[in-house]
């Protein structure tokens, strides 16, 4: 009877927390939660603290198993899988600011239950629909009357330094997390905050001089044991308040990009767009996916007739200004099944962490069931050189199926896109594009767009 148990894959980001760990089996998501966790746990529930936070969406739902599943566990729940996990540096500014303030609110009702956050990770966060939603039970713990709030130097570096730095000096600046994946230090984030952010009072204390003190406890550490000050639950409160007026208060202003204002500019008619959405629609009832990633999605546009069918649906861009006008519209409309998220195609998310295991590459966290691929083939081909095949390639690596567009060299945009290089592709021709991809895809059907002089096409993988 054992041999007919399924596999256990564990969550190979998990090795970090003592107190559990996250498994998989049979396409179910579990946390074990380990003896020593066993005080915290059950005054998450008899404090009433869990029941809160799950009635207003603010926790994913854990539904507790009536014994361990695994020997040595004091408890094992069952969770929801959520249909893609994302990572801070995929995230808009206004993405980091609500995962930000969803924290800053759960540690704020933690603290009123007798418990206080003890992790305060941006990887913690999940978006679920249209809302962040936090993932990890095991972050809360009892709270100690008079201990500082021992996640506060974290929060600083996941959320409050990035966000500064995001909305004071450069959008960019967000893919510094991708590089201090446990969070931007902040003496970093102190240099190279504008000089008139030392006076501003909230800047100069959670930065500036958090940053100092950092750098000299550090130093006084390895002189003689220091003693923790003590931090009553009314102040840290003041604390928390602080935090939550100032990200509030940030903003990352109405700045434009050539794409963020793309369908503004395009080549299109309104009847070829009409044309190509109801072509979309037609390719989406046939292949009737459970998933798309639609990759160079700009503001999500052709995303969403996918989401509206109860798809869910990665809608992914290079381009900062127009995944946060899609998050916008997301929270805005209350939209369900859609993700928007930051993402370079030529230089896409890797492998990160620990043994490059932590953090799961954008293929590793594939296949889609289809990926939609719209007025993006020139972009790759002509912007970036990269040859037809090994778009092919990639296209088949992280998806089944795959709604494709073909821009020809007459296109008006692809002609924007020559107009400032020499033109040195010559196999840049509809024939050769169908025959690289028919390598990896069958072509089920193309379709010329009507009022344009693109076409569609709908292909499967080899």
């Amino acid at each position: 009877m054992a041999a007919n148990k399924k596999p256990i894959n564990y969550e190979p980001s998990s090795f970090r927390d003592p107190s559990g760990v996250i498994y998989y089996q049979d396409n179910t998501v579990f946390r074990q939660v380990n003896p020593s966790f066993q005080p915290h746990l059950d005054t998450l529930f008899t404090s009433g603290l869990f029941d809160t936070l799950t009635q207003e969406g603010m926790l994913l739902p854990h539904t507790r198993l009536k014994k361990p599943q695994l020997p040595g566990a004091y408890a094992t729940f069952r969770t929801e899988k959520l249909p893609f996990i994302s990572y801070p540096y995929e995230w808009t500014f206004s993405q980091l600011k609500d995962a930000a303030l969803l924290t800053l609110t759960l540690q704020k009702t933690a603290l009123e239950h007798g418990m206080t956050l003890k992790d305060a990770s941006a990887y913690n966060v999940q978006f679920l629909n249209d809302k962040a939603v936090f993932i990890d039970l095991l972050s809360f713990e009892i709270y100690e009357s008079g201990k500082p709030w021992v996640a506060y130097r974290q929060f600083c570096q996941h959320f409050l330094g990035p966000l500064l730095l995001m909305s004071l000096v450069d959008i960019r600046l967000a893919q510094l997390l991708r590089v201090y994946i446990d969070g931007i230090p902040l003496d970093l984030v102190s240099k190279l905050l504008p000089k008139h952010t030392y006076l501003s009072l909230p800047i100069a204390s959670h930065i500036h001089l958090h940053a100092r003190n950092q750098q000299k406890f550090a130093a006084a550490r390895d002189k003689a044991p220091t003693q923790s000050l003590g931090l009553s639950k009314l102040a840290q409160l003041g604390i928390i308040d602080s935090l939550q007026t100032l990200i509030q208060s940030l903003t990352y202003g109405d700045k434009n990009t050539e794409w963020g204002e793309y369908y503004t500019f395009t080549n299109y008619s309104d009847e070829a767009f009409l044309n190509k959405k109801r072509l979309v629609e037609k390719y989406l009832e046939r292949i009737k996916p459970q998933t798309v990633w639609d990759i160079g999605a700009n503001t999500g546009e052709f995303s969403r007739v996918a989401s509206q069918k109860g798809i869910f649906t990665v809608s992914s861009d290079l381009d900062p200004v127009a995944v946060e006008k899609n998050y916008l519209s997301v929270k805005h409309h209350q939209q369900k099944n859609l993700l928007p998220l930051i993402i370079d195609l030529t230089n896409p998310s890797p492998a990160l962490g620990w043994a490059n295991i932590e953090r799961a590459s954008l293929i590793e966290r594939g296949p889609a069931d289809l990926v939609m691929a719209l007025a993006l083939i020139h972009h790759m081909a002509i912007s970036n050189n990269v040859p037809f095949t090994q778009i092919a390639e990639f296209c088949r690596r992280i998806g089944k199926a795959l709604i494709i567009e073909f821009v020809p060299k007459s296109d008006s945009q692809v002609q924007k896109l020559l107009a400032t290089r020499q033109d040195i592709f010559d196999s840049y021709s509809q024939e050769n594009f169908e025959q690289q991809f028919s390598n990896f895809f069958k072509i089920v059907e193309k379709t010329a767009i009507p009022e344009s002089q693109r076409t569609l096409y709908l292909m499967t993988a080899k």
